[in-house]
């Protein structure tokens, strides 16, 4: 009997600059794809069975009937990969494509050994792993990043509700990007109203728009853990409930990170490294102000003594996504100011984390055929 299987592997993220701005309509975000992965493993078996080793479940079963995914746990933490599964399943149906039985297993080293969350999109990744692997097993012709996108997004944004995509597009493409979201209402809708999928996959996503950019080589990107998980949906709901009960101040908001976020880019793409820092700077600011108007802590001490060692050692810091605890990041002038920045944390009481830009996205590890 051949045996066939295929591993790939998709990177974490983290958001650079113009998180909650990119929520609206041609916003920008930039958003890195790190070195820390998630693993899919798709397999030849006698019936669908699924591992997902970091919630300790090895080989459910699960099923398709009556054009949906039934997997024999009630485990709430699987309602993602049911999406995944869900939505790529139904997409190669529609390709008239025959499903053969698969074994779907999952790894990460986004979290912490001891569990503990960094705020790199596990959810994200877990999503685009599975719909990577599962068309890069039973359909390789179709496994092109484009689609690999759009299909997490659409099975992401079903089970979440909402969502920017940014994390997806980090996981799928890779290194550093800039980012228009294709508005998560926008997509609900269009997939509410599509006859299928592959509709949907084909469509003119018009808000969407995403493409590669370079950081300078004398800037060394720095990344700190606080110590505390923060909740991303707890925090963007905040800030859009700012929308309806104080529009003046949104829209200042949405102004002021929209201006940051263009010095951040135009510092990356001309090789200004001031420019670069300032960016990052007045994003810090326009964080910290929205922040305090939604009356929500988006940078709490530990994140501001975090971004402050920054500045003193000539470099510029913020919050990283969502705030409120999670990772901040540092871009520094010299590989000598990062290090004494990365001991500077740590006597501050933040881990120093060892990840860097991953420039891969989305990677096929191992593809055999064996006896």
């Amino acid at each position: 009997m051949v045996a066939k299987s295929i591993t790939v592997k998709v990177p974490g993220k983290l958001m650079i600059a113009g998180e909650f701005a990119v929520l609206e309509p041609y916003q920008n975000l930039a958003v890195m794809a790190v070195n820390r992965f998630v693993y899919a493993t798709v397999s030849e078996a006698d019936s669908h069975q699924l591992t997902l080793s970091d919630f300790s479940l090895h080989k459910v079963p699960w099923s398709w009937r009556e054009t949906d995914i039934h997997i024999e746990s009630d485990d709430p933490r699987l309602s993602f990969v049911k999406g995944a599964l869900r939505v790529t399943y139904r997409y190669l149906e529609e390709q008239g494509l025959p499903v053969l039985p698969m074994h779907v297993s999952t790894r990460s080293e986004l979290d912490d050994a001891s569990g503990v969350k960094y705020g790199l999109g596990s959810s994200a990744a877990i999503v685009t792993s599975i719909v990577a692997g599962v068309l890069r097993f039973q359909a390789p012709r179709l496994a092109e990043k484009d689609i690999i996108f759009r299909l997490a997004a659409i099975s992401h944004v079903i089970t979440q509700g909402n969502g920017s995509g940014a994390d997806i597009a980090a996981s799928t493409y890779g290194g550093l990007l800039q980012f228009s979201s294709f508005q998560a209402d926008w997509l609900l809708e269009a997939y509410q109203k599509a006859d299928s999928v592959s509709e949907v996959v084909e469509k003119d996503w018009k808000y969407y728009k995403t493409k590669p950019i370079t950081l300078p080589e004398n800037v060394y990107f720095c990344v700190g853990w606080t110590g505390s998980a923060a909740s991303t949906k707890d925090l963007v709901n905040q800030v859009r409930l700012l929308k309806i009960n104080n529009a003046e101040a949104y829209a200042a908001f949405l102004k002021d990170s929209e201006h940051a976020v263009s010095q951040f880019l135009t510092g990356a793409k001309d090789n200004g490294i001031n420019q670069l820092f300032a960016g990052i700077k007045a994003n810090r600011k326009a964080l910290n102000q929205v922040g305090k108007a939604a009356n929500t802590n988006i940078e709490t001490p530990d994140l501001t003594v975090l971004c402050n060692l920054a500045e003193d050692l000539g470099g510029a810091g913020k919050p990283s996504g969502a705030g409120g605890g999670d990772c901040g990041i540092a871009f520094m002038p010299s590989q000598e100011a990062a290090e004494q920045l990365a001991l500077a944390w740590e006597e501050a009481g933040i881990k120093a984390l060892t990840l860097s830009p991953f420039i891969g996205g989305e990677t096929v590890m191992k593809e055999n055929d064996s006896v």
